[in-house]
């Protein structure tokens, strides 16, 4: 057998038994998953590489006519109908009789699910050919992570009616988790739009089934109703100077700051209280949605050991505020969102279990930047951060070793 001698003849290669597949959602899957591969070798944009690769494939298989020849090119056509070329694609006269029905299919309903703390949402449709031909209703799920801002995984599979009950079992069995029916139009918009950063990586989330099943899930989120300004949805803003002002006051006369001894500290203890919850207020800001209630133990391990380290530079002060602070606030944010108590209780006893590595982190410094490193160094210098003259003079006899931290 000959070697392949382009991609697009490697294609034809792997999808030659494409005519034998049973139904239209067989030969669907395969050919999102033959795209799989050009959208994880993708260094830039993934969902133009493979509107770029249909394109090309196309063109150069336009003279083939043999039966999967023309059928993997109305696979690919109905996968990705704006590839140049797409709309002139036939099935041929020797093409399966269920290739009429590919990306023939409609919307059958919408639901929602998540950790009640707000760090994932999955969001699920299902779907059924227009004609029975075509093959049998099948679900989408896609799991958007909301700490990282991008649609983590992907999934197109079925029997849709058994994916969608166990989907409903696990939530009425796990009181950390909630289900609700979804508005279609949201769905597109919320996987839409984190699909996108997605497909903007340098390098994609871990195993799974994203590149393989990429292909297909943008074909059916497009069959979604839109809402006309989506690519102009924008990002959630972090809150104002006065916002923050107002949540800290807010906060200080909660019964969970009382609790915590933190709405009777005075003197020099209070600057570090203030410090401590701008901290939090500051970390809240790098999330996509910006949220500063929004807490869990995933975000109060991400903030207390790894990101104020790399960001903040802390006195022992503050280090010994800091834990004190976020289980009072993390406690509040909790109630104000109406999580349930275990919910709190968890982040609570997640927090008290990673003080001691907070503070080795804080003793060793490890984790810190460059950057966060030179102002510590400065500071247990004594040197005055305000006082250009004082900093010049720093820097100037600190050039090499900053040189060689650098």
């Amino acid at each position: 057998m000959a070697t392949p001698q382009t991609p697009y003849d490697a294609v034809l290669h792997a999808a030659r038994d494409v005519t034998k597949l049973d139904t239209a959602l067989d030969a669907e899957m395969l050919g999102a998953a033959l795209l799989g591969s050009v959208y994880e070798v993708a260094e830039t944009d993934r969902e133009t590489a493979i509107r770029e690769f249909v394109g090309g494939f196309l063109a150069a298989t336009s003279r083939r006519r043999t039966a999967a020849a023309t059928t993997v090119r109305a696979v690919f056509a109905a996968l990705v109908p704006d590839a140049t070329g797409a709309d002139r694609v036939r099935p041929g006269a020797t093409a399966p009789a269920w290739s009429g029905q590919l990306g023939k299919v409609h919307l059958t309903g919408a639901w929602a699910y998540g950790d009640v703390y707000g760090d994932q949402t999955s969001y699920l449709a299902t779907f059924a050919y227009d004609d029975a031909t075509g093959g049998p209703e099948h679900a989408l799920v896609a799991l958007v992570d909301h700490n990282i801002g991008i649609t983590k995984d992907v999934f197109v599979g079925g029997p849709a009616a058994r994916i969608l009950d166990q989907v409903r079992q696990l939530c009425t069995d796990d009181e950390l988790t909630w289900f609700r029916e979804e508005d279609p139009t949201r769905m597109r918009d919320e996987v839409g739009r984190h699909l996108a950063v997605t497909d903007r990586l340098g390098q994609l989330p871990g195993a799974g089934s994203l590149a393989t099943d990429r292909a297909l899930v943008g074909a059916r989120l497009a069959l979604l109703p839109a809402t006309p300004s989506a690519s102009d949805r924008p990002d959630d803003e972090p809150l104002t100077e006065t916002e923050r002002s107002d949540l800290i006051r807010r906060f200080l006369a909660s019964p969970e700051a009382a609790r915590a001894g933190l709405d009777s500290i005075d003197g020099g203890d209070l600057a570090s209280l203030h410090f401590c919850l701008g901290l939090l207020l500051d970390h809240a800001a790098t999330f996509p949605d910006t949220d500063p209630l929004r807490w869990s133990p995933t975000v109060a391990g991400l903030f207390l050991l790894d990101w104020v380290h790399r960001r903040a530079v802390l006195d022992m002060d503050d280090a010994a505020m800091l834990p004190r602070v976020l289980r009072a606030f993390t406690t509040y944010a909790a109630r104000k969102r109406g999580l349930p108590a275990s919910a709190v209780s968890a982040t609570d006893t997640a927090i008290e279990e990673m003080v001691p590595e907070f503070v080795r982190l804080y003793a060793t410094g490890e984790r810190r930047s460059p950057a966060t490193a030179a102002v510590a160094q400065l500071m247990a210098d004594g040197v005055d951060p305000d006082d250009p003259a004082a900093l010049d003079a720093w820097i100037e006899a600190n050039r090499h070793r900053l040189a060689d931290d650098g």
